[in-house]
């Protein structure tokens, strides 16, 4: 699986205000997503999110803009499974390339948790539920919150204000 060689963090959320973006298509998974997310921002101690649900990944992006202007942190789950057209991958491009967007344009750390997968059985096997091998809203979670310790270290450099 893809987690083979993930980092061990454990980063602190102490204070953040964080918002999840979440959309709604594939209930079972995103409900997992959620959960996962929820559970690993308690574990990290952040107050409880911002929970934000948006039709499906395609809005994931305007969502993340809008939220990164209250926020010190944008988690982003979605999921999209390949169909007999090409709409998947224009989906998949799209919220990628808007959360990247998103998050360079800000400065704020966007939490990658959106599945693109071919079979709903894969998007099973990541979303955290029982039985799943991996939890990808959890880990979209925690990278966003490690994210911002990391950029915390900026502040500390000689010639800041």
């Amino acid at each position: 699986m893809s987690a083979h060689g993930a980092p061990t963090l454990t980063p602190d959320a102490t204070g953040r205000r964080l918002v999840i973006v979440a959309a709604s298509w594939h209930t079972e998974v995103m409900d997992g997503l959620l959960a996962g997310a929820r559970r690993r921002l308690a574990e990290l101690g952040a107050p409880a999110p911002t929970v934000l649900r948006v039709p499906g990944s395609f809005e994931l992006p305007v969502a993340a803009a809008r939220a990164a202007a209250v926020a010190d942190g944008v988690v982003a789950l979605g999921v999209v499974i390949r169909g007999g057209t090409p709409h998947f991958d224009y989906v998949c491009q799209a919220a990628t390339t808007g959360l990247t967007e998103v998050s360079v344009r800000t400065g704020l750390p966007v939490g990658f948790g959106l599945l693109t997968c071919d079979t709903e059985q894969q998007a099973r096997d990541r979303a955290g539920l029982p039985g799943s091998v991996e939890d990808k809203g959890a880990e979209a979670a925690e990278a966003v919150v490690a994210t911002l310790q990391a950029l915390d270290a900026l502040e500390d450099l000689p010639g800041q204000a």
